[in-house]
């Protein structure tokens, strides 16, 4: 049983585990049970080139983000599980946890967060009754969101970046994927406020 599965390996989804992860030290999350399934054929960072991200050197790729970043998740915080060569086919409620089958396996986890891309393709069976017309991208564009209040589509069910509804920009789905993580920090923390920071020692 997972306490956290994020599905979904691009922008959004890996800035959820990156932040989940660097919790790692404090105590109502060190125990937490974090799972990823980063998928990423379908993530639009396959082809984009970033020319106006901070902290980003121009010139950066899509491609390279995705691969350094599971790499940075693996070396920094690897008590947080990758699951690779996955796809995600159903997503259901029982009782007090959800259900997640891929085409190999089948996972339990308490809280899942959707952080997949935002295209009519998505076909996630268990959210097609959350799925609506994208209202920040154009009608022509055909895109999708899954109806959410400020990330949360319901009880420990949580969508993450341009699914949310937020605009295709990098820098926004980050940090749709971080707020859903200091959320769900607050959440395991009794309701207190949370964030986490590394700071230089002085």
């Amino acid at each position: 049983m997972h306490d956290v599965l994020i599905i979904g390996g691009g922008a959004a989804g890996m800035s959820c585990a990156l932040v989940l992860g660097s919790a790692k030290e404090k105590p109502f999350a060190k125990d937490k049970q974090i799972a990823i399934i980063t998928h990423q054929k379908t993530s639009h960072l396959q082809t984009a080139l970033f020319n106006n991200v901070l902290g980003l050197a121009p010139g950066t790729t899509g491609a390279s983000i995705l691969q350094s970043g599971k790499q940075q998740l693996l070396d920094l915080y690897p008590h947080v599980e990758q699951i690779d060569r996955e796809k995600v086919l159903e997503v259901s409620k029982i009782e007090n946890y959800f259900e997640v089958k891929t085409n190999k396996n089948s996972y339990q986890s308490k809280i899942v967060v959707i952080a997949v891309g935002y295209t009519n393709l998505m076909r996630i069976k268990g959210l097609e009754h959350y799925i609506e017309p994208h209202p920040r991208a154009a009608i022509e564009k055909d895109r999708i969101w899954l109806k959410n209040s400020d990330h949360l589509i319901t009880e420990h069910l949580y969508v993450a970046g341009t699914l949310a509804g937020w605009r295709s920009q990098f820098a926004i789905a980050s940090g749709s994927g971080a707020q859903v993580a200091t959320d769900i920090l607050t959440l395991w923390n009794d309701g207190k406020h949370t964030k986490v920071h590394d700071k230089i020692s002085e």
